[in-house]
C-alpha cells in the first residue's frame, strides 16, 4: 500500500473523528448557538453516548474474570442496519430487475432497525461522511427488553 492510500485513509478517519466530536459537542449543549440541542428536545430525542471502557476501569474484577471477559469480548457479531421489509408472492419476486422499485413498511425519515444477529438493539439515522454511509444510534433498547424478545 502507498503512503497516498494510508494518507487518504487518514483523512477519511479525521473526517470520523471530527463528525463524532461535532455531534458529542451538539449533545453537550457546547456548540454556542444551541441549534441541534434545541432540534433534538424538540423531537424529543434523549441520545446517550455508549462508555466503552467502563468495563476495564472496574477494580473489582478478577483476572480470571477479565480473561473471560476478554474472550467473549473478541466473538464477531454481525451488525445491521434495516431500512425496511415487505412480504411479496415469488411470482413478483421472480418478476423483479434493474430498476424495479418495491414497497417497504416504512415511511421516509422512519429510524433504521439496527439488528446485532438478528436481534434488535437500537434505533438510528443515517448519516454520511466524505461520501461513506454511518449510523447515529438515536434510541437504543434496554437490555430488560431484549431479554423479554428472547423468549
Amino acid at each position: 500500500m502507498s503512503t497516498e492510500d494510508d494518507d487518504k485513509k487518514d483523512d477519511e478517519l479525521d473526517d470520523w473523528a471530527a463528525a463524532m466530536a461535532e455531534q458529542a459537542e451538539s449533545e453537550e449543549g457546547g456548540d454556542g448557538d444551541g441549534e441541534k440541542a434545541d432540534t433534538d428536545a424538540e423531537n424529543g430525542a434523549d441520545v446517550q453516548v455508549a462508555e466503552l471502557d467502563e468495563l476495564e476501569d472496574n477494580p473489582e474484577i478478577s483476572s480470571e474474570e477479565k480473561r473471560k471477559l476478554d474472550t467473549i469480548l473478541d466473538i464477531p457479531v454481525t451488525i445491521s442496519m434495516e431500512v425496511g421489509r415487505s412480504n411479496i408472492s415469488i411470482r413478483n419476486l421472480l418478476q423483479l430487475n434493474q430498476g424495479s422499485v418495491v414497497e417497504l413498511d416504512r415511511v421516509a425519515g422512519e429510524p433504521l432497525d439496527v439488528l446485532v444477529n438478528g436481534t434488535l438493539i437500537a434505533h438510528g439515522e443515517v448519516v454520511v461522511v466524505n461520501d461513506k454511509f454511518g449510523i447515529r444510534l438515536t434510541d437504543v433498547i434496554s437490555q430488560i427488553e431484549r431479554i423479554k424478545k428472547l423468549r
